[in-house]
């Protein structure tokens, strides 16, 4: 149909389905027993670790009884662990134990996980004994004398210890679909990680949708890099494979190399990945002996997709590109392509409003605005949290009184329903298809001796979609070497929201207010950038 407004209203055409992620996880496992559900997509083809349908829930009611030892259901426990296979055999138990699994990005600094297990009110921690330079178990036994309620450190490297430890005869806890499952931390405008409040019923029909927007059929193999503590890789990639009764390949850290080799043994139909992975495929030196004709589908989003590159996936992969937008807010994905969208839509707009999502561009005042019209996007329905933990001023901003989900992203629609972002009211860098907030890094910056003011924006990056950079008032007349800064950066804060390069400014352009105005930043970085 042609909107003349730019308002969509919720598509009721097939049902939403009532479910916890057990029950879920139930359904496939009588639909579909001894279909292999996940594969450990590290070591050799012959010896990775597979597990179907039947053992994946033998494995989480395990993990569940074992769970219910320590804790009760409705606490917080938190996970603090790369992508391995027991990170979903947590994610499971922990929700067929009626706890809220509060996931944590392991590449975070010590002074980073302390807020989030301290602010979640996190009384136990699933924590993997290493990532990358960090020590995670020393991390979190050297935060414990700063966590009051934290109580038990279980470490993921002894999960069949830990899985063993339960109860066979205990009996489950019922558990309700409108149930707080998982709180997922993300920043506002303030720096302050907020923790999203989500509910199996959101996160266990993003899956079903999802799948349903791709067309999967059960059998669907599909290969997955994105991280698990995140939506795309925990809701995306593990329910939206158990709602379609197909198998996951776990990717344990990206590395192209490794997901080309799993592409052309695992034989993949649908693969997901942020803009930043498929551009490193697609130059990898692998791509072109490695057979990648078993993929029909790409999936991506996270951040803008430059047409040229849509168009090199579709023609470099001989694949459907598939866009999709959403935030941890809303669950997951809001908007997605259809298989049979243009190559202009799939490469300029989001898509259209997956089943059950009613969407509006809307200006100041909540109204929807003609086609065409710039406005902020807002969406209602099964998706949106129930808030930020403890924090019902940040909720009543981001939820309005009728229910509306301001994602603080302005968009312009067209006649047809497709959607795309012109810009963001919100001042937040999406690096990689992770969300970087300037605030935070500028709250580092100040601490430093010779730093009295700084401010930061997003500048676009052909690889990673936007990088930030840092404007730099001196506190006297030393100057501090951009290595000094970003070394100072990284001690403190995650290694990616570092900014890539440095200016030093006598003073700062303000407004009446006082407050700096960036877009005059930016056109300065444009103009010093332009020719």
């Amino acid at each position: 149909m042609a909107y003349t407004t730019s308002y969509i209203p919720a598509d009721q055409s097939k049902p939403t389905i009532d479910l916890t992620i057990g029950d879920l996880l139930r359904r496939a496992a009588d639909r579909a027993g001894d279909t292999t559900a996940l594969v450990d997509g590290s070591g050799d083809h012959a010896t990775r670790g597979r597990w179907t349908y039947s053992e994946l829930l033998t494995e989480a009611e395990a993990g569940a009884r074992a769970m219910l030892e320590r804790f009760q259901p409705g606490e917080h426990v938190a996970i603090l662990s790369p992508n391995r296979p027991e990170w979903t055999f947590a994610q499971l138990s922990a929700a067929m134990a009626g706890l809220v699994l509060v996931t944590v990005n392991p590449v975070l600094r010590p002074a980073e996980i302390r807020y989030i297990l301290d602010q979640s009110d996190a009384v136990g921690v699933l924590v993997a004994a290493q990532y990358r330079d960090q020590d995670l178990n020393a991390v979190v036994n050297g935060l414990r004398p700063d966590l009051a309620l934290l109580r038990d450190v279980i470490p993921l490297n002894n999960w069949s210890d830990f899985r063993a430890s339960g109860n066979e005869a205990k009996a489950l806890p019922a558990v309700a679909s409108d149930d707080a499952v998982m709180i997922q931390y993300t920043s506002g405008t303030t720096g302050a990680p907020k923790g999203a409040v989500l509910r199996h019923f959101g996160i266990v029909n993003a899956g079903h949708f999802i799948s349903e927007r791709l067309e999967r059929e059960a059998g669907d193999v599909w290969v997955n890099p994105l991280p698990m503590f995140h939506t795309g890789g925990c809701v995306m990639g593990t329910l939206g494979t158990m709602a379609s009764l197909g198998t996951q390949v776990m990717v344990r850290d990206f590395d192209p190399s490794v997901v080309l080799r799993l592409i052309e043994e695992e034989r993949p139909i649908y693969a997901l990945g942020v803009p930043t992975m498929v551009l490193a495929l697609l130059e990898h030196p692998d791509f072109a002996t490695r057979d990648t004709s078993s993929l029909k589908v790409f999936s991506s989003g996270a951040s803008t997709v430059p047409p040229d590159l849509v168009r090199r996936i579709e023609s470099s992969f001989g694949v459907t590109y598939n866009m999709a937008m959403g935030q941890t807010e809303s669950s997951s994905v809001i908007f997605m392509t259809r298989l049979d969208s243009t190559t202009e839509q799939k490469a300029e707009t989001l898509g259209v409003p997956l089943l059950h999502w009613e969407t509006k561009v809307a200006d100041e005042q909540g109204n929807a605005v003609v086609i065409g019209t710039a406005g902020e996007l807002c969406c209602r329905g099964w998706g949106v949290m129930t808030g930020y933990y403890k924090l019902p001023e940040a909720t009543a901003e981001a939820i309005d009184a009728d229910g509306w989900l301001h994602t603080g992203d302005i968009g312009v629609m067209d006649e047809d329903g497709y959607t795309r972002i012109t810009g963001r009211l919100k001042d937040i860098i999406i690096r990689g298809g992770e969300n970087l907030f300037p605030r935070e890094i500028e709250d580092v910056l100040i601490k430093h001796a010779d730093v009295a003011d700084a401010a930061v924006i997003g500048v676009p990056d052909p690889r990673w979609g936007e990088q930030p950079v840092a404007f730099i008032r001196p506190a006297g007349e030393r100057r501090p070497t951009d290595a000094e800064l970003a070394d100072f950066v990284r001690e403190r804060i995650a290694s990616h929201k570092v900014p890539r390069e440095w200016f030093f400014v006598d003073a700062f352009p303000i407004n009446a207010a006082g407050k700096i105005q960036k877009f005059i930043l930016r056109e300065q970085y444009d103009k010093q950038h332009s020719g």
